[in-house]
């Protein structure tokens, strides 16, 4: 609207003046969006992200050996007398009922404590050194049997039982950092090295201490193991293909439990080797197949572009396209082009501490955290609860074992219309309220049933009103036990979902290692007689109600890119109530430089000045 001379001031007109480079807004960048950008334009959920997939199937099967083995190696025999100390007629001591999530405590002292003898409840007393061990769980001989672990020396059988639990616990916290750090192929093949060299040592173990010490490093290894693959399973597919990916893992981890008895009853009554020793052998050995990982597996895409190994990034997605049949030389959108520019850049590497300087994202971890312990922790209540104390030995002697699996199977079944329907969250929550209305009847109503009976019912009533109480008491374990077992499952999935991928192995290995925690109260329990365990039962009750409340506070990750840098994880927040629908980040998913806005500032001061002249 000004002439050229600006009225006779002599200022020249405004287009003459240099356009400010500063005020330029920079275009979105195509590489932090691996989901809807750079996987997209290698062919999606192509022919090598498939291949790579079934890679991570395999192994899972191998670890559901491995997890529980325990049931087998380090079972409870039952012991028979051959010179009781008060009479001279044999008898037999039947076994404690057995646990389903571990094995059942070794053969109670008789009531004096003292630990010399056993008793049948009659008087009869038995020297310790005078029990015959006998196994009916498949194996011939143990480590029970092998080197007496009865007696005086039952404690060292839960040793034995703390130590792959706990190296697992140590393996999470440690190898999911170095995943960060190092990438998950590092890990994968270091765990599959370590893990070969240690399980095949346990099975030539001299004493019961070798034994522990070697199954604790196992245990660290199969956790290294466990954690990389989930990791790299979850990373390979599109948002519409990771639940049900690694739903397959977890079926092929249940069909190792349900294989396991089978294997076992295999290497019973081995002619020159114990039983125990060629069990070990037989299900550490199949890991040698993953060896030529160390060639065909690749390190995560994913991983290498959100910490900017951009140099290496790029020879891999080249041989992506190649194997997926996608001509990258007419790629339109540009991704190898802004590839090209950030060459130059430097790796930058992320450490899970610092999730403690974000505001959302550790509070999502913490709750996920505590979701996974109380799912863990609670399913022993509930398994405990469903063995009949008073039930004797029969010929199904894997009864109480095949349950726990077919339960297993059941809520992986369940898990995947439900997650469909209502997603992560709400299939959460959900099972989460199942879980906690199964554990608050059984400790209420039952009690109520009981005091009822003692009040009102007499004789024969009494015992019907037992019966009754028992079988409501089995109902509500299984059904708490398949509950439980849904909100485990959910809360590690829901985790590596919510993870930046910068801080993903960081973050799965708290949650994983908050489920060992779980756990190991089973063998704790155990150790202490079960004293306690409806005080242990109430506080994991409460804490059911206590995550119910948390779970509100989570988002829903269903369908969404997953988050690649701690600004991705800070700004993925819940679905607020007034909007419903799809959920969208807060932010845009390429880091924003804020100091532009200042430039802008300026811009708009300078424009606004020359204008007034």
């Amino acid at each position: 609207a000004h002439s050229a001379t600006d009225g006779g001031r002599g200022l020249p007109p405004l287009h003459l003046f240099p356009k400010p480079r500063f005020g330029t807004h920079p275009t979105p960048r195509l590489l932090p969006h691996i989901d809807g950008s750079v996987l997209p334009s290698l062919g999606g959920f192509g022919k090598h992200q498939k291949q790579l997939v079934v890679l991570t199937w395999i192994p899972a099967l191998f670890i559901g050996f491995s997890q529980f083995s325990d049931y087998f190696l380090l079972a409870q025999p039952n012991g028979t007398c051959v010179e009781p100390l008060a009479n001279d007629t044999n008898w037999t001591v039947p076994p404690p009922p057995v646990s389903v999530s571990s094995v059942a405590p070794a053969l109670q002292l008789k009531g004096n404590g003292t630990g010399q003898g056993y008793g049948d409840g009659s008087g009869a007393l038995c020297a310790c050194k005078e029990w015959k061990l006998e196994l009916e769980t498949g194996l011939s001989q143990n480590v029970v049997t092998k080197w007496k672990l009865v007696c005086d020396s039952a404690w060292k059988v839960h040793t034995a039982k703390f130590s792959l639990l706990v190296g697992s616990i140590f393996g999470y916290l440690v190898m999911g950092v170095m995943a960060d750090w190092f990438g998950r192929h590092p890990v994968l093949i270091l765990s599959v090295l370590f893990m070969l060299v240690f399980g095949l040592s346990v099975a030539f173990s001299v004493n019961v201490t070798m034994f522990s010490t070697l199954r604790f490093f196992e245990g660290f290894c199969l956790a290294g193991l466990a954690l990389s693959l989930y990791v790299l399973r979850i990373e390979l597919c599109l948002p519409g293909w990771r639940f049900s990916m690694t739903m397959v893992a977890s079926f092929l981890m249940v069909g190792g439990q349900l294989l396991m008895p089978g294997v076992a009853a295999l290497c019973r009554n081995w002619p020159d080797r114990d039983d125990w020793q060629v069990l070990q052998i037989v299900i550490i050995s199949p890991f040698v197949l993953m060896l030529p990982y160390v060639w065909i597996f690749p390190e995560s895409l994913r991983w290498l572009l959100a910490t900017q190994h951009y140099r290496r990034s790029k020879a891999m997605m080249l041989g992506i396209a190649k194997k997926n049949q996608v001509d990258m030389t007419t790629e339109p959108s540009g991704v190898l082009t802004e590839l090209e520019q950030e060459l130059h850049k430097k790796p930058q590497r992320t450490c899970i501490v610092k999730m403690m300087s974000t505001r959302n994202l550790w509070k999502n971890i913490v709750v996920l955290c505590v979701n996974s312990l109380t799912g863990y922790g609670i399913h022993h209540c509930f398994a405990r609860s469903m063995m009949d104390p008073e039930a004797q030995p029969t010929a199904l002697c894997h009864a109480d074992y095949y349950t726990m699996a077919g339960i297993a199977v059941a809520t992986c079944l369940a898990l995947c219309p439900a997650v469909g329907l209502m997603g992560r969250r709400g299939g959460l929550l959900t099972f989460m309220i199942i879980t906690a209305l199964a554990s608050l009847l059984q400790l209420g109503l039952l009690n109520l049933i009981g005091k009822y009976s003692l009040r009102h019912d007499t004789g024969t009533a009494v015992g019907q009103s037992g019966a009754f109480k028992l079988k409501f008491s089995v109902a509500f374990s299984i059904i708490g036990m398949f509950s439980s077992h849904a909100v485990s499952t959910l809360s590690i999935f829901f985790c590596a979902e919510i993870t930046p991928t910068v801080i993903r192995g960081g973050g799965l290995g708290l949650v994983l290692a908050s489920a060992g925690f779980g756990m190991l109260t089973a063998p704790i329990m155990e150790l202490h007689n079960q004293k306690g365990y409806f005080l242990h039962h109430v506080i994991f009750a409460c804490c059911t109600l206590l995550c119910i409340i948390c779970l509100l506070l989570l988002p829903e990750p269903r369908g969404q890119p997953l988050p690649e840098s701690l600004a991705d994880g800070e700004t993925f927040t819940r679905q607020t109530l007034l909007h419903p629908g799809e959920q969208h980040l807060l932010l845009a998913k390429y880091d924003r430089d804020y100091s532009l806005c200042i430039f802008d500032s300026l811009k708009e001061d300078f424009t606004a000045s020359y204008t007034s002249l």
